[in-house]
Parts: C-alpha cells; sequence; structure tokens
C-alpha cells in the first residue's frame, strides 16, 4: 500500500470480527433506539424492518468487504475511494466517514449513560436529567479513552470478551423474558400492530422512519476495515470480518427484538416510562426489581464493550486521515506511541469530539435520535463510495482474494441504491409539527462537514493530503489499479 508500518499486528481473525460485532453490538443500538421504534411504527416495523434492512446491509456488507480485501488499511473507506476515483473522491469520504465515525461514539455512549441512569434510578432512586445523564456521558467517554490509551492487546482481549457477552446476554434476556413473565403478546401483535406517535399523517412516511432503528444497528462493520493494519492476513481476515459481524449481528438482534417485544405488558406504560427507557420498564414490569436491575447491568456492560471497540475503530480513521495530511494538526494527530503501538492522541481527539457532538442533548429531548441520523448520514454514504468506483472500474479493478467474483457488480449495484436511499430519508424531518426541540439536525451536521471539508481542502487540503506511491506487491508486480489515470492508461 505504500505506508512504513508502525502500528502492531496483534489482531487474529476472530479479533478483527470481534470488534465489528462489538460496534454494532444488539444489546446497544436494538435497545437504545426501542423507544424510538415505539412510535415509529411500532412492533410491525420493528421486526420487519429489521429483517428487511438486514438483508440490504449484508449487500453493502458484501460489497465493502470485496474493496477492503483488495485494499487493507487503516484508512479503510477513504483510502480505497482515493485510489479508485482519486483525490477528491478520497478527501470527502473520509469527512464523511469521520462524522459518522464520531457520530457513533457519541449514540454508543450516550446511549449507555441512559441505561446506568435508569439503573441508578431503580437502585438509588437516582433521577436523570439532560445535566446528569451528560456527566455519565463523559465519564464514559474517559474510560473508553483510557482502555484505548493502553494499546490494541487490550482492546482486542475485550473485543473477545464481548462476542460471548453479547451472545450470552441476548440468550439470557430472550430466555428470561420467556420463562418469567405470565403473560406475553400474541403472535399477531408481534408482526402486524402499528403505531404511529410521530405527528404524520402518511403510514408509508412514518414506516420509513421507524427504520433508522435497524439501520443505525447495522453501522460500524468497516471497524474491521480500520483494524486492517493491526490484523494478520488483513487482505482475507478484515474482509470476512465485517460479513461475519452483520451476518451473526442480524441472527441475535432479531431474537432480541422479538423477545422484549413478547413481553410487553403495558404498551403506554413502557412508552411514558419514567425510567427514561423503554427496555428497562419491560423488565421492570416482566421481573420486578431486582430482575431488571440484573438485565441492566448486561445491557449496561455490552454497550460499556461496544463504545470501547468504536473508539478504537475511529481512532484509527483519525490517525489514518493525519497520516494523509488530511486534518489540520495533521502532524500532532498522527503521532504513535512507541510504547504501546496506539495513536494515544486520536483516541483523545476523538472522544473529546464525540462529547461535543452531545451537546445538544442537555436542551433537546431530539437531540439523541438527531445524532443517530449523524452517524448513518456520514458513515452510510462512505460505505458505497468505494463500492461505487469499485463499478465505474470494474474492468481494471483487481480483487483481493477474498472477492464475489461474478456477483460483485449486482451486488455492489444493489448496495449504492440502498444506501442512496436510506441517506435522503434519514436526512428528513422524523416528528411533526417540526420545531425547535424536535428539528432533525443531522442535515445541518452533515452540511457544515461538507462545508469544512471544501473550506479546508481550498486553504490547504489539495496541497497537504497526500497518500503515498504504491509500493510493489509481493510478487514483484506494480499495482495498476490504485488510480483511474494508471488503470486506464
Amino acid at each position: 500500500m505504500g505506508y512504513t508500518p508502525v502500528l502492531k499486528r496483534r489482531m487474529g481473525p476472530f479479533a478483527n470480527f470481534a470488534i465489528s460485532f462489538s460496534v454494532i453490538s444488539v444489546l446497544s443500538g436494538c435497545l437504545t433506539l426501542y423507544g424510538f421504534g415505539l412510535v415509529t411504527g411500532g412492533p410491525a416495523v420493528m421486526m420487519w424492518g429489521w429483517l428487511v434492512v438486514g438483508i440490504m446491509v449484508m449487500f453493502v456488507g458484501a460489497g465493502l468487504a470485496e474493496v477492503t480485501s483488495a485494499y487493507p488499511t487503516s484508512g479503510a473507506l477513504y483510502f480505497m475511494a482515493d485510489r479508485l476515483g482519486g483525490k477528491r473522491w478520497g478527501w470527502y469520504t473520509g469527512w464523511l466517514n469521520l462524522l459518522g465515525l464520531l457520530g457513533a461514539i457519541a449514540g454508543i455512549d450516550y446511549g449507555c449513560a441512559l441505561f446506568a441512569g435508569a439503573f441508578a434510578g431503580l437502585q438509588w432512586g437516582f433521577e436523570p436529567t439532560p445535566g446528569s445523564l451528560m456527566v455519565i456521558y463523559v465519564c464514559v467517554l474517559a474510560l473508553h479513552a483510557t482502555l484505548n490509551l493502553f494499546g490494541v492487546r487490550l482492546v482486542s482481549i475485550l473485543n473477545t470478551v464481548s462476542v460471548w457477552w453479547h451472545l450470552a446476554g441476548v440468550a439470557l434476556i430472550v430466555g428470561v423474558l420467556w420463562l418469567v413473565p405470565a403473560h406475553h403478546q400474541s403472535p399477531a401483535f408481534v408482526f402486524t400492530t402499528f403505531v404511529n406517535g410521530t405527528g404524520w399523517n402518511s403510514t408509508l412516511y412514518v414506516a420509513l422512519i421507524g427504520l433508522l432503528l435497524a439501520q443505525y444497528t447495522f453501522s460500524g462493520y468497516d471497524a474491521s476495515a480500520h483494524l486492517s493494519e493491526e490484523t494478520t492476513g488483513a487482505q482475507v481476515n478484515a474482509a470476512r470480518g465485517i460479513v461475519r459481524a452483520i451476518r451473526w449481528s442480524w441472527v441475535a438482534g432479531f431474537f432480541l427484538l422479538a423477545g422484549l417485544t413478547f413481553a410487553i405488558q403495558d404498551y403506554a406504560g413502557v412508552q411514558n416510562t419514567p425510567t427514561g427507557v423503554p427496555p428497562a420498564q419491560i423488565f421492570l414490569d416482566a421481573l420486578g426489581v431486582s430482575g431488571a436491575k440484573a438485565l441492566l447491568l448486561v445491557v449496561i456492560v455490552a454497550q460499556l464493550f461496544c463504545g470501547n471497540a468504536e473508539v478504537a475503530a475511529t481512532s484509527r480513521m483519525v490517525f489514518a486521515f493525519s497520516r494523509d495530511g488530511a486534518l489540520p494538526g495533521s502532524a500532532w494527530w498522527r503521532h504513535v506511541s512507541p510504547r504501546t503501538g496506539t495513536p494515544t492522541r486520536a483516541v483523545l481527539l476523538s472522544v473529546a469530539v464525540a462529547a461535543v457532538l452531545a451537546l445538544p442533548s442537555l436542551y433537546s429531548s431530539a437531540a439523541y435520535a438527531a445524532v443517530t441520523s449523524i452517524n448513518i448520514i456520514g458513515i452510510t454514504p462512505a460505505y458505497a463510495i468505494p463500492i461505487y468506483l469499485r463499478l465505474r472500474h470494474r474492468r481494471t479493478f483487481r480483487p483481493g482474494p477474498w472477492n464475489l467474483g461474478r456477483w460483485g457488480v449486482p451486488v455492489g449495484r444493489v448496495a449504492v441504491l440502498w444506501v442512496a436511499f436510506v441517506t435522503i430519508l434519514f436526512c428528513l424531518p422524523q416528528t411533526h409539527p417540526i420545531s425547535l426541540a424536535a428539528f432533525n439536525y443531522a442535515p445541518v451536521a452533515l452540511f457544515l462537514v461538507l462545508a469544512l471539508a471544501t473550506v479546508w481542502w481550498a486553504v490547504a487540503g489539495r496541497r497537504t493530503y497526500r497518500l503515498p506511491e504504491p509500493g510493489p506487491n509481493p510478487d514483484g508486480d506494480t499495482p495498476t489499479q490504485h488510480t483511474p489515470h494508471r488503470a486506464t492508461k
């Protein structure tokens, strides 16, 4: 790829899969947006939307995995876009990817703060307020920054534990909610009940907005690509990590959503829960206080694993983007600790910006949904750009050892169309009437980041942003697909 290796290659194939599985984290995404799903379509949209979105995300993941196999670097998406399409493609892809990753940290860790507040309320009578939740959120960010400063070996161990914690946690929650409550909802309720609490009159519009729960959960699997410079056999293992993480998350998430929805005792009570966290009310109604606290602890630990993995992935993106001179102060942010082999300053920058992104939650009840939308409209287009460029240069694209063969083009087309659809969808208002408190800030954040990227490109980027010249392949051949100019020639 042209880089001098500075990161330590200590992750095996399971650890690489584990980081994407941990970032997707059905115990984080599904549960933190469960209350959103209750009013944007209800059980029917949550269940069927999960199945449909999971299939479509598999197309995106497979297309991205194929390009990852050809370009296994920490820069991941923007590096692929640059090599396939040129500097401008790489530049904007990198900024979109960075926006999405930072939004993911904010969404995951703020969700963890919500659940921690609900647990504290049951345990000590704590009453969550926007200010107190922000304090918990900052503490969670500080914990994740600290863990990531110790190096990739600790991150790898934690992610391995995270996989088994998530799988066992889902099995425990579903099993307990099935065995303990005397009353369960009917299959007709779980799979056909439609609820509209958004204020919009269009059933179709509300159902589409409700897809946010599944689409938000199915994000972050590019973590396997961002950690590829620290993974052995990255051309195969990073690609496999992406696809396997999506597949297992799809299965686990379906059973988790079904288990929760079957166990609802009082729909209105869950929506208006004093805990502020609808799944906590489901646990409380079905199991009592002690059972609810136990399951909340299972979820909170899973969310801590998830946020820690996301900080690791984001810091590698910051490191790589700085290594190529794309960020203001790149020389500072690309520093790697010689002791741990970790981009420590990139870790600190990642959590600091994530803290700023969550500040609107101090005055807006819709801020959390907006942060999750920021994640989607930032990171999802960044997934599609390398796939689109792979289609555009399909005659000269040279795939890596993990590839889709003749299915690469049709899979890529479906992936690009789906990404274009959801990107537009989640820029739309989610509640009616539209007000300052319920405004969807995601399009504003997208506009500001693209504007910043454009201004910084004009001021310095066109001079400072540069990828290295590719070196020889192991077989002695110089790659010819790295730039459109060379590929055409």
